[in-house]
Order: structure tokens, then C-alpha cells, then sequence
């Protein structure tokens, strides 16, 4: 339990980790390797364990649960609201889509897609920082893992 809430600490920041995973999670191990993969709360799954990068990946459950608790401007990219349906369905957004992002954002982060009045819609990884985001015109800007309106 620890060490969950100690990387979540870390990545997304401090005081999330106890937040988001309360003492009643259940964390599922991989098979093979016995390491920490999956952790659940009420049959919800909040987050995943990259085995590369020992990093966590939220899912739109978990990033529910952290954006009804914290604010979370600090990942929030907030897209323009033509962008935003495709978006809900699991589609990627563009840098000409990125109205706001934080500039501390990095390529690589877990980031959450917000409307343009801080609606949750996706919950991806950023491919640009959150300066070029708003810079750049064309390109790639967060590659959407799973969108709200997914099943």
C-alpha cells in the first residue's frame, strides 16, 4: 500500500497518494512476476502499474476519484469544445485543439483532457510539453488512452 500511494506522491503530487488509494484498495499482482499490476476500489479499476517504468497509469475511474478530491489543473490540458466529442470517444488531441495546458507539463506524463470549463474527458500521455502544446499548430499534442464515453 505503501508503495502505491508513495509513487503517486510522486508523480502526480503530494498528499495524492492517500487520496486516491485508501486502506480499502485491492491491489492485484501479476502472475509471473509477482510485482504490483492493478489496483481496484469497489471492483472499480483506479490505476495500473507500468511494468517498463514502475510509473502509474490512471484510468477514467481513477481520474474521477482525483478530480472530485484535488484540482488537478496542474495535468488538466483544456481542449476547444469542436474537439471535445471526438475526444469522449478515445480520440487523440492536437496542439490546435489545446486552449490551456500547464508548461510544466513533460512528454511522457500521465495527463488528464478537461473541457474548456474543466470537464473531465480523457485520460492520456502527453507527447509534447505543455509550451509547445499551446505553440504549435499541428501535431500530436496527448494521446488519449481511454475517453469518458468509452466502454
Amino acid at each position: 500500500m505503501e508503495k502505491v500511494q508513495g509513487i503517486a506522491d510522486y508523480q502526480i503530487g503530494k498528499g495524492i497518494g492517500t487520496t486516491l488509494f485508501p486502506s480499502n484498495v485491492e491491489i492485484v499482482l501479476s502472475r509471473t512476476t509477482g510485482r504490483i499490476r492493478h489496483i481496484y476500489l469497489k471492483n472499480r479499476l483506479l490505476a495500473t502499474l507500468r511494468p517498463r517504468d514502475g510509473m502509474l497509469s490512471l484510468t477514467v475511474d481513477g481520474a474521477k476519484r482525483l478530480t472530485r478530491i484535488h484540482n488537478l489543473a496542474h495535468l488538466c490540458i483544456k481542449v476547444s469544445d469542436d474537439a471535445a466529442p471526438f475526444i469522449t470517444k478515445g480520440k487523440s488531441a492536437f496542439a490546435r485543439h489545446v486552449i490551456d495546458a500547464n508548461t510544466e507539463i513533460r512528454p511522457q506524463e500521465e495527463v488528464v483532457v478537461c473541457s474548456r470549463d474543466g470537464k473531465l474527458l480523457a485520460v492520456g500521455k502527453a507527447v509534447l510539453t505543455g509550451n509547445e502544446m499551446m505553440m504549435f499548430k499541428k501535431g500530436l499534442a496527448v494521446r488519449v488512452r481511454r475517453g469518458v464515453a468509452e466502454k
